[in-house]
């Protein structure tokens, strides 16, 4: 069974960036949501992305009292870093049932139900001789070719990877989040080493960045993006072995490798394919869950909220 580390979204120094961001860190306990208001409303709907239960307590009677407080209508336990139970004797039985009798089940995840998760502790040849084949060929393609890759932690690392992940956005045809966003992380993250960016170049030019993340023993990789023209480089491989030997070096013991899909036919079945060349495992969390706090509110809230995700799918 992997070992599940609190999650880097139920960490302080995250908490403290979504606050800059405007979407104010609640604590209680070890559990920690942020408020989201709801257009045209007074209220608040309180977001818990990827709790960890067996690790993180909190008392259920102060969450619903201080998220009255707050003015939330619901919190939202987006996608529990808990992954779903194999078998009556998995720790996780024991958390669906609690969730059962204190929540219902949220009609949306926001975060992906499945994820890669490799393990990283092995030495460096253990790890790279359980590649798949073709993704060992192209780790060592890319070298070959003469790209190189750069730990930026700087903003001219921030400059090269937004515009890089912009580009991929468009290219791509989903929503990127502004620059300001980013900016806020870099300055919140960067200085405590939490944040890190890896470029890599050809012949001097940047063609592949991604963001990282470290903490906890853990290493999470949630951005990235590419120049499609030069794609034939197989850069974006050797990124992701320069960001899995960055994890050793930082003392991380699991890649996060932040989402996937179990569906061959789904877009993201391409990304799940190369996340999976390096050797992880592809799971599956369990579902996510609403502690309703104000029910006649919420039921006007999913109603609506429903209805923009089905416009959302329509324009794309």
């Amino acid at each position: 069974m992997i070992n599940l580390p609190i999650h880097i979204t139920q960490s302080q120094e995250w908490g403290e960036f979504k606050t800059k961001m405007g979407t104010p860190a609640i604590q209680t306990g070890n559990l920690q949501f942020t408020k989201h208001k709801i257009p045209g409303t007074p209220f608040f709907v309180g977001y818990a992305p990827r709790v960890n239960f067996e690790k993180q307590s909190f008392s259920w009677t102060e969450l619903e009292d201080i998220a009255r407080e707050e003015n939330c209508i619901v919190v939202r336990f987006d996608v529990p870093n808990v992954i779903k139970p194999t078998s009556d004797t998995n720790g996780a039985n024991k958390i669906i049932e609690k969730l059962s009798s204190k929540c219902i089940k949220s009609p949306k995840d926001t975060f992906a139900k499945y994820n890669v998760l490799l393990d990283i502790s092995a030495p460096e040849e253990n790890i790279i001789a359980n590649f798949n084949q073709k993704t060992r060929y192209n780790v060592r393609l890319a070298g070959r070719k003469g790209v190189t890759v750069n730990l930026e932690r700087n903003t001219k690392g921030l400059d090269i990877f937004y515009k890089i992940h912009a580009e991929t956005a468009k290219r791509q045809n989903y929503i990127p989040h502004p620059k300001e966003y980013f900016q806020k992380m870099f300055d919140t993250l960067s200085p405590k080493e939490i944040m890190h960016i890896l470029v890599a170049y050809y012949e001097g030019k940047p063609i592949v960045s991604w963001i990282l993340f470290t903490l906890g023993g853990a290493m999470y990789y949630p951005f990235g993006g590419s120049d499609h023209r030069y794609h034939k480089l197989m850069a974006s491989n050797l990124v992701a072995w320069e960001a899995i030997k960055l994890g050793k070096k930082l003392n991380c013991n699991i890649f996060d490798m932040w989402g996937a899909t179990n569906d061959k036919n789904h877009p993201y079945w391409g990304f799940t394919k190369f996340k999976l060349g390096y050797g992880g495992e592809l799971v599956e969390y369990i579902d996510s869950y609403d502690f309703v706090i104000n029910k006649p509110v919420y039921k006007i809230f999913n109603l609506a909220y429903s209805t923009f995700w089905k416009l959302q799918n329509l324009r794309r």
